[in-house]
């Protein structure tokens, strides 16, 4: 026989159900809003620690630029064993820096950085101006690849690369006005414009380096090292290798000299023509006592009185460095580069100036 169940006990079987499905839902809503509140408050700690490292990264750039600025002041000359070269250890920067503490937490913030000779590295901006690849600087750069082990023939493609991704300003012609980027007008002889491959009276010049080939489609400009791998045979195992010796540095008014107090010796003996690796290696450990504080004892020290070197591929003094800067604070952790120009103090604005900054 079955049992014959009330209805009134079906009814609240089916209540408990409905009750402890309302339950899980409102447990499940809640837990949901705390998930979010925690997010969101999680995301503002993130926002004032990234804030917060920006200051911290602002007072480091500060500390750089009044240090250069000093240095610039006292000294005519600029080598290693100055203030700026010193780096900053790691240092704490607990107690300078306002936080809510939660008890129990272990909150770290410190700094550390160094500044880097910019002008000790080859600038690639050197390669080429409006266009023009310039004959010395490939030498130099294709002299510091040969140190280097590796194929000369890349500085002449390089060369070409800085050179096509340059914008040159076309005057205005008002004898045959048209859209700029055309062809410029031609000099009183018919003959092609002396910065071509041929002289004014049309011949052949001998030294000219071989014209820059044309490229299909937009030419990149070179802002970084890294801009490199579009060069044909730079792999990214011989970026790694050049990359310690590379700088772009924006070009004003000619090429950025190297400053012989701050070089490798594998720039050294490539800015010298004819200088062995192990003759500028002597030089670079004799510098570590006696810095060259002028640009004529470096001169009879390297050539010992002989051949003359390009007085605008060289110098004893820096105007581009490279700030270098770590910090962690708490869970966040910024690594940045700033390039600074320091100008001299004679002229207007002189000082120094942040051009860039890049985060990583």
């Amino acid at each position: 026989m079955r049992r014959h169940v009330p209805p009134y006990r079906r009814q609240r079987g089916v209540a408990v159900v409905t009750a402890l499905l309302l339950t899980t839902l409102a447990i499940s809503i809640v837990a949901s809003l705390f998930w979010q509140q925690q997010v969101q408050v999680r995301s503002m700690e993130n926002q004032r620690l990234h804030l917060q490292t920006k200051w911290i990264l602002r007072g480091a750039l500060d500390w750089a630029s009044l240090v250069l600025r000093q240095d610039g002041y006292t000294s005519q000359y600029t080598s290693l064993d100055q203030v700026w070269a010193t780096p900053l250890a790691e240092t704490r920067l607990d107690q300078y820096i306002e936080r809510e503490r939660v008890e129990g937490e272990n909150f770290d913030a410190t700094l550390s950085g160094n500044i880097v000779d910019a002008t000790s590295r080859y600038n690639l901006a050197n390669l080429a101006k409006d266009r023009v690849k310039d004959e010395e600087q490939v030498r130099i750069f294709g002299r510091l690849l040969d140190n280097l082990r590796l194929d000369a023939r890349l500085a002449n493609r390089v060369a070409d690369f800085v050179a096509q991704g340059q914008q040159v300003p076309v005057p205005p012609d008002p004898n045959n006005p048209g859209p700029q980027g055309q062809q410029g007008p031609q000099n009183p002889q018919g003959t092609q414009n002396p910065q071509g491959t041929q002289n004014p009276q049309g011949t052949q010049n001998p030294t000219a380096l071989p014209p820059v080939p044309p490229v299909n489609g937009v030419p990149i400009a070179l802002l970084q090292v890294d801009d490199l791998l579009a060069v044909p045979g730079i792999t990214p195992q011989i970026l790694a290798q050049l990359r310690p010796f590379l700088v772009v540095l924006p070009v004003r008014g000619g090429v950025t000299p190297l400053n012989v107090n701050t070089v490798p010796a594998e720039l050294l003996s490539a800015l010298v023509p004819g200088m062995s690796l192990s003759q500028a290696n002597s030089l670079v450990a004799r510098r570590k006592t006696a810095a060259w504080r002028d640009k004529q004892y470096f001169q009879n020290d390297a050539t010992q009185g002989g051949q003359t070197l390009p007085a605008d591929t060289w110098d004893v003094k820096s105007n581009w460095f490279i700030v270098q800067s770590r910090i962690r604070l708490d869970r966040a952790a910024l690594n940045a580069e700033s390039l600074i120009e320091r100008t001299p103090v004679v002229s207007v604005g002189g000082g120094t100036k942040v051009i860039w900054t890049r985060q990583n």
